[in-house]
């Protein structure tokens, strides 16, 4: 485990080239998926990771230290954490995962629109509150899985309280 210790707020930050995302994190949601991001953030680890994976109109997906969308951080795997009491819409962060249920680490996705198949899926970790315009404008991928070449990237991530 780590030393670090988690931050207090639950503001998830990504400055990207562009400008600078809020995430609100929904702890009444996920605390297991809000406690690593923040965990996560706080040791630097989003610092430099791709968006690896970005379908217009579906989703940008983040949060894959190789960039190829198969690996995580070196903490366990999460369990999941599904929930009625939000949808999946615009702006919305779900954890990524395989197709186990119990697989969501380090990856995460922001919807571009509202994708009704996916509630009650996909754990729900929060909601961009601010700069939804620079998720906007992040480099697409192409062919059925949205792979990005030379794809855009997270700058710096940090928690603010």
């Amino acid at each position: 485990m780590s030393d670090t210790a988690v931050p207090d707020g639950n503001k998830l930050v990504f400055e990207l080239k562009t400008g600078k995302v809020v995430i609100e994190l929904r702890p009444d949601l996920a605390p297991l998926a809000a406690e690593r991001l923040k965990l996560l953030a706080s040791e630097g680890f989003y610092d430099g990771v791709k968006f690896h994976r970005v379908i217009e109109g579906f989703m940008a997906q983040g949060g894959d230290p190789t960039g190829t969308g198969t690996s995580g951080s070196s903490y366990p795997d999460l369990k999941a954490e599904f929930t009625n009491a939000a949808k999946f819409e615009r702006g919305t962060v779900g954890m990524a995962r395989t197709m186990a249920p119990n697989s969501a680490n380090s990856q995460f996705f922001i919807m571009f629109a509202a994708s009704p198949h996916l509630n009650g899926q996909y754990t729900i970790v929060g909601q961009v509150t601010e700069g939804m315009e620079y998720v906007d404008q992040l480099k697409r991928g192409s062919g059925a899985g949205g792979v990005v070449k030379d794809p855009d990237t997270i700058v710096k991530a940090y928690v603010e309280a």
